[in-house]
């Protein structure tokens, strides 16, 4: 009995001596606390703050939701209500007057030519008027483009009026040469703008000519007369190869009431000259000018374009008035056009732009005589009343001057 209690004992003696090992080496495992130590301690960054954090202090009160969010008050602005004004109206002008129109601009005329006049009384002033004289006479008129034929008419009357005459005082010589310049410019030609139909519908007048003559603006500048003189009138912008052709049109009827049926660049000019007619009808417009494009590329082509604006016009009332635009520079030159268009298209009458621009006033004669038809408004300055009727009487005082 006593042996088996002393084995219990040493069992229970070794089964604690191997616990405490046991216990002993899991204590090992554990790591001792680091002693202090002069070495400066890493630590990591601190972390990035989210989105909506506030980098400079933490976020920890607690979060909001979106409906206690209030959202912050809008500031009053003292700003002005925006007000959009409309584009005034254009002022309507009172254009002036045509009558008596060319006597206030013949000292514009009577500037550029003097030299045809004074050169040829200077020459007929001479003692002895000889055959060298008289070609002189001769080239002063053909220098002024008065043409061939009608420099040898002139001359040959001049030739047999001053034999006749004798003795030849400064005045008997201006009284002279002022009744011959008067006969060879023609002062029994009818020069009216025929702007009447006679029937309802509105006098319609066709503007044509090259471009860079000043047609368009002479086109404007003829609305102006008319309106001046006390008729409506409706422009049509046919003219629709040629840029802003139809805008500068446009511009020149705005300022006297006149309205302008237009259509897009390049579009068919029949088509714009036909409504624009149409239109004149509606509104009972006195006349309708329609302004044509001037390309002379071929004159086949200008005859196509021409003419169809011609026939459908007329599908509505028979043209009045086909009146050609000639740049008086250009001197004979402007003869060449002229022909060019008399042969596609009946012209009546002639404008003659710039003549105080030119010494060479004898393209009125000239161009009357080629064409057969009037010069009937001359243009002397770049103002927009100054286009004036053509009034032989002024013209030829103002070739010779005071």
């Amino acid at each position: 009995m006593e042996i088996v209690i002393l084995a219990v004992v040493i069992a229970v003696v070794v089964i604690g001596a191997l616990g405490g090992l046991v216990i002993g080496s899991r204590k090992k495992k554990q790591l001792p606390p680091k002693a202090p130590s002069s070495t400066p301690t890493i630590t990591a960054p601190p972390a990035e703050p989210h989105v909506g954090d506030e980098a400079e202090t933490p976020r920890d009160e607690p979060r909001r939701t979106i409906e206690e969010v209030e959202l912050p008050l809008a500031e009053p602005t003292a700003s002005a209500p925006v007000v959009i004004e409309e584009p005034a109206a254009p002022e309507i002008e009172t254009p002036e007057p045509t009558a008596g129109r060319l006597v206030r601009l013949r000292s514009r005329l009577s500037r550029s030519q003097n030299a045809l006049g004074k050169g040829l009384l200077t020459l007929l002033s001479r003692e002895h008027l000889d055959e060298d004289t008289w070609e002189e006479i001769e080239d002063t008129l053909l220098t002024a483009d008065v043409g061939v034929a009608p420099t040898q008419e002139l001359v040959e009357r001049l030739r047999e009026r001053v034999r006749v005459l004798g003795t030849r005082t400064p005045d008997e010589l201006r009284t002279l040469l002022r009744e011959e310049l008067l006969t060879l410019v023609g002062p029994e030609l009818d020069r009216t703008v025929k702007t009447e139909s006679g029937l309802e519908t509105p006098g319609i007048v066709m503007v044509v000519g090259v471009n860079g003559t000043g047609k368009t603006t002479t086109t404007g500048k003829l609305a102006r007369v008319l309106v001046a003189d006390g008729r409506s009138v409706v422009l049509g912008a046919a003219d629709t190869f040629r840029a802003a052709a139809a805008d500068q049109l446009q511009t020149w009827g705005e300022r006297v009431g006149a309205r302008t049926v237009r259509g897009p660049e390049g579009g068919d000019p029949a088509s714009i000259a036909f409504d624009a007619v149409k239109e004149g009808i509606a509104e009972g417009a006195d006349v309708v000018l329609i302004d044509t494009a001037g390309r002379l590329h071929t004159k086949t082509g200008l005859m196509d374009e021409l003419g169809k604006v011609k026939r459908v016009v007329e599908k509505h009332a028979p043209l009045d008035e086909v009146l050609l635009v000639l740049d008086a520079t250009t001197g004979q030159n402007g003869l060449v056009q002229a022909r060019v268009f008399a042969e596609v298209v009946d012209i009546t009458g002639i404008v003659l732009t710039k003549l105080d621009g030119t010494a060479k006033g004898g393209i009125v004669v000239a161009v009357q005589r080629e064409l057969g038809v009037p010069v009937k408004l001359i243009g002397l300055g770049e103002g927009a009343d100054d286009l004036a009727p053509f009034e032989p009487g002024a013209f030829v005082d103002a070739l010779i001057g005071e």
